[in-house]
């Protein structure tokens, strides 16, 4: 009896191995079912292929020369100043010693570019996500080299956003804090309002309650309404003779009271470590306080696999550089869209969903870097067709749990009502938008959206614009951005005289080729960042990788709870 239930046992683990070799097999053969998009440039696009490329390559030199002035932060005297004077790591070497390697996503780093009030370059602060002991972190880094560290409103709203990174996305978030506190002429833009500077507290709380770790390093100033950064953090670390916590500094003292106090004895590194606890790691050097933050990180309790299944990734069949060339310079001049989506998924393999329903929205499932994705991308204007099999196939994906995401390149214009039948096909195509903008904002699973032309009027809602909340936005850099695209704004004016409509269009649209570009946009933080079309495959690649983290945090019921209460 009893050798027989040993055999009985054997048997059952052998077809159990059996099962899981044959699922194991599946699931490598499932990688490799998709068919191939093989559509390489026709000579017939060949014309607009160049032109294209041309404008490509404009905006890209635009991009480097926007981002070699982003890279010099305040210039040369601030930086000597920064460096030599008050002995302290610039923000990129700090976030060397940080992060495991450099090769890190930065987020929106021409915010704070061509602003009234001035460029803020990279709005003072460098943010972005990045490995931290092998765990996906979001950072904040002040850049005390521009303005002195003081914080302006585009400086509030790019860490603000970058907490939002962390809470949608449940990534630990560290603070490198060296500010001077806020730009007072500019108070009434950073300070009363909800999306101001006090929301910055609030978010540290609430991702406390939500159990999202956060860590804080004090590497300069911490004055005013920034003191309250590191004490609200989880574990603060404190350099010694760099960082300073206090509410009023010395002036402010003196002014007070008449008493004289230097900064460290108000509030430096030794005060908060010995005397008021505010501080949990006294630092002697910032070499130091960032291997302080690496071990911190490493104490948190997530449970990355040991070593995850390595699967073979298949290279898209044509190089990433052809991208350039399919980045539309305008709406007329754009190629079909699968030629992109076939550069940028495995193998240039795309599993198309209704592929012959709804013609002008091209949906369906691929792989990038081994990532399950469905891809949703404007191949047209936004019929009414095209809403109905886009909702369908955004509904498809929250019920499976795949990532979405979104390749935007939105028509000029909305269409007009012209007669009593055009009425009646509008009514139905704005019934059938308004219910793929309902699916798009009530799906549940991850959203990335990339401008690859186009960003206009109510169709780019409809693709998971920045009002519907995706977890990441990207521009290419010969997107445009704008209710009515450039060269259309005939379209707004009612009938009048000849030659002052003709005026009014043509201030209108001189007006919308500046404000519609990817660089003004970004520059006020419409979006996550410019990237390079070449790039693209890479950054979805970081995206997905960072949105899987989340599988690995240790469950906990207080994190629901609080994000009901955003």
């Amino acid at each position: 009896m009893y050798s027989c239930m040993i055999r009985f046992g054997e048997q059952c683990l052998r077809c159990s191995l059996q099962c899981m070799s044959s699922a194991a097999r599946k699931g490598r053969s499932l990688q490799n079912t998709f068919p191939v998009l093989d559509l390489p440039l026709q000579p017939i696009q060949q014309h607009v292929y160049e032109a294209n490329l041309c404008n490509s390559a404009t905006c890209c030199n635009k991009y480097m020369e926007l981002r070699e002035v982003v890279r010099k932060g305040g210039g040369d005297n601030a930086i000597a100043r920064h460096t030599q004077r008050n002995k302290k790591l610039l923000v990129r070497e700090r976030l060397h010693l940080l992060l495991d390697d450099d090769d890190f996503l930065e987020l929106s780093p021409l915010a704070g570019l061509g602003l009234p009030y001035g460029d803020i370059p990279a709005a003072g602060a460098i943010t972005g996500i990045g490995r931290v002991s092998g765990l996906w972190c979001v950072f904040i880094a002040n850049d005390a080299t521009v303005k002195g560290g003081t914080s302006y409103p585009i400086s509030v709203k790019k860490q603000l956003r970058a907490q939002e990174v962390a809470i949608q996305n449940s990534l630990p978030c560290i603070y490198l804090v060296d500010s001077g506190g806020a730009f007072l002429p500019l108070q009434s833009e950073i300070f009363p309002d909800k999306n101001h500077g006090g929301r910055m507290f609030y978010n540290e709380a609430i991702m406390s309650a939500m159990k999202i770790p956060q860590v804080s390093v004090v590497c300069g100033s911490c004055t005013a309404g920034g003191a309250y950064i590191p004490t609200m953090a989880e574990e603060t670390v404190m350099v010694n003779r760099i960082g300073n916590i206090f509410l009023g500094g010395p002036p402010l003292v003196k002014a007070a009271t008449g008493e004289e106090v230097t900064p460290e004895e108000l509030g430096g590194a030794r005060l908060h470590a010995e005397v008021s606890g505010c501080v949990d790691h006294f630092a002697w050097e910032e070499e130091a306080a960032y291997e302080y933050a690496r071990n911190i990180i490493s104490t948190l309790n997530y449970q990355l696999p040991v070593e995850e299944e390595v699967q073979e990734e298949e290279e898209p069949l044509y190089i990433s550089e052809e991208l350039l060339g399919l980045a539309p310079r305008s709406y007329n001049d754009s190629l079909d869209v699968k030629m992109i989506v076939s550069r940028l998924t495995d193998g240039s393999r795309f599993q198309e969903f209704k592929a012959r329903y709804g013609t002008t929205l091209i949906t369906g499932f691929a792989r990038i870097h081994g990532h399950l994705v469905g891809i949703v991308a404007n191949n047209g204007k936004l019929t009414q067709e095209a809403a109905l099999k886009g909702s369908h196939f955004v509904q498809l994906c929250d019920q499976r749990d795949i990532p979405l995401i979104f390749l935007q390149n939105t028509a000029p214009t909305a269409p007009l009502t012209l007669c009593k039948a055009q009425a009646e096909i509008n009514s139905n195509h704005l019934k059938a938008q308004g219910s793929m903008m309902s699916a798009v904002a009530c799906a549940s699973v991850p959203k990335i959206t990339v401008v690859i032309g186009g960003c206009h009027g109510a169709d780019s809602y409809a693709m998971c614009g920045r009002g519907f909340d995706p977890n990441f936005l990207f521009l290419w850099p010969n997107a445009r951005v704008s209710m009515v695209a450039p060269g259309h704004a005939g379209a707004l004016f009612p009938p009048g005289t000849e030659d002052e409509q003709q005026q009014q269009e043509e201030d209108l649209n001189r007006r919308l080729e500046e404000e519609s570009s990817a660089f003004f946009s970004s520059g006020r933080l419409w979006d996550d960042g410019v990237i390079l079309p070449q790039d693209s495959r890479k950054v979805l690649r970081d995206c997905l990788d960072i949105i899987k983290q989340q599988q690995f945090q240790v469950s906990s019921e207080k994190q629901l709870s609080a994000l009901l209460r955003m």
